[in-house]
């Protein structure tokens, strides 16, 4: 397992699905870029409360980080050119929206470490 951490824009929205248990979960694409301007596809799924709430509250296009365990793969595209994505199970998703939270919660005069 590869512990990973992703930053990307939201692809489409997140969906919230139910397993054969019963159990709901959360699924979702992320594009990420590396330093050479790449583009990769991250497919992500989370189980937790949290992480799931935080995924659905987000639209299209929308910034976002996520840590988890990471699994690389590869796909072949219409024109047969293989392509790099990544598999996450997501158990932590942070938005600019959590960072302006906690910067509101210090207050205006203070500094976060």
């Amino acid at each position: 397992m590869i512990d990973g951490l992703i930053a990307g824009r939201l692809m489409g929205d997140a969906s919230r699905r139910t397993d054969k248990m019963g159990r709901g979960y959360t699924v979702a694409r992320v594009l990420a870029r590396n330093k050479a301007d790449e583009e990769f596809i991250v497919n992500v799924i989370a189980f937790g409360d949290a992480a799931c709430a935080a995924l659905l509250a987000l639209a299209d296009g929308d910034a976002l980080s996520l840590t988890g365990s990471l699994t690389p793969k590869v796909w072949t595209d219409k024109q047969g050119i293989t392509r790099p994505s990544l598999d996450l199970v997501a158990t932590q998703v942070l938005t600019a929206f959590d960072v302006s939270r906690k910067q509101a919660a210090l207050g205006a005069g203070d500094q976060l470490d």
